[in-house]
């Protein structure tokens, strides 16, 4: 639950703020627009830290460190690992090599194509699967291709569950959280998408690696976010901003809301939100 009226108003001033980046700092077509440099540019100006949390790889998180002079570390694989803005490793959660058999096999049986991160590969057993091109774009590299994932054990950052049929992917979720429960988390950046991590890679744990890694509280913290894998970062943060895009009981998870991301939404919440122009 996001912090009560009164908790806000007692609260400390914003010193930081964590943003997801697909859904909410970049539009439908994952572009990073001029308003939204600016508004991270102005977030500086006014002394406020900047940094990004995503579902997505390391290297699917390089192409906005120049644009938007990153120098805070970055939470991949929703909190998975947390890396240098030149990409090198601080800390990584690899889920435990026990369970990533059992994970692949519930999803395929759920009839998801299934994709998994290790190290800095991105590895597929078909280049022309479900969006798999549209991946590929979105995180400027290409995956890797591998005839099976039978005995990859260490080292395993996410398994990612792929289908256009947003229902299988639902179903998918509530079947890992049966056979898995606490073991591993279980969440979704996008309805076509399952991603499965250490239990304690989540955003909420970004949140507070920031706070101690910058020395501040989590009070302190603003976080910006469109997904059901946003909701643990909002809970753990002193304010929480729903896009306008999110679904509504993202937004009901949230203090604030802004418009969506076609909207430029994320330069208006920290424009009219944080900085309050």
């Amino acid at each position: 639950m996001g912090a009560t009226d009164e908790q806000q108003a007692n609260a400390p001033a914003i010193r930081l703020v964590l943003s997801d980046v697909d859904g909410t700092l970049v539009t439908r077509a994952k572009e990073l627009t001029p308003r939204a440099i600016e508004a991270v540019r102005r977030l500086r100006e006014a002394g406020i830290m900047f940094a990004l949390t995503s579902s997505r790889p390391p290297r699917g998180l390089a192409m906005f460190v120049e644009p938007l002079s990153l120098s805070t570390p970055l939470g991949a694989f929703n909190g998975g690992a947390m890396v240098d803005p030149d990409l090198s490793v601080i800390e990584e959660r690899a889920i435990p090599g026990e369970l990533v058999g059992a994970a692949i096999a519930l999803l395929e049986s759920s009839s998801l194509s299934v994709w998994v991160y290790r190290g800095e590969e991105w590895l597929v057993r078909d280049l022309h699967g479900p969006r798999v091109e549209h991946e590929s774009h979105t995180v400027q590299f290409a995956p890797t291709l591998v005839e099976s994932f039978e005995g990859m054990r260490d080292g395993v950052a996410k398994i990612v569950g792929v289908s256009d049929d947003h229902d299988a992917v639902a179903r998918a979720r509530e079947a890992a959280a049966e056979r898995f429960g606490e073991r591993l988390s279980a969440t979704s950046s996008q309805p076509c998408y399952l991603d499965i991590t250490h239990p304690d890679a989540n955003k909420g744990s970004v949140v507070r690696y920031l706070a101690a890694h910058c020395d501040i509280p989590t009070e302190a913290i603003a976080t910006i976010g469109d997904a059901g894998n946003d909701v643990a970062m909002f809970a753990a943060a002193g304010l929480s901003i729903a896009m306008g895009n999110a679904a509504p009981e993202v937004r009901a998870a949230a203090r604030r809301v802004t418009t969506s991301n076609e909207e430029e939404g994320f330069a208006e919440a920290i424009e009219r939100l944080l900085l309050g122009r």
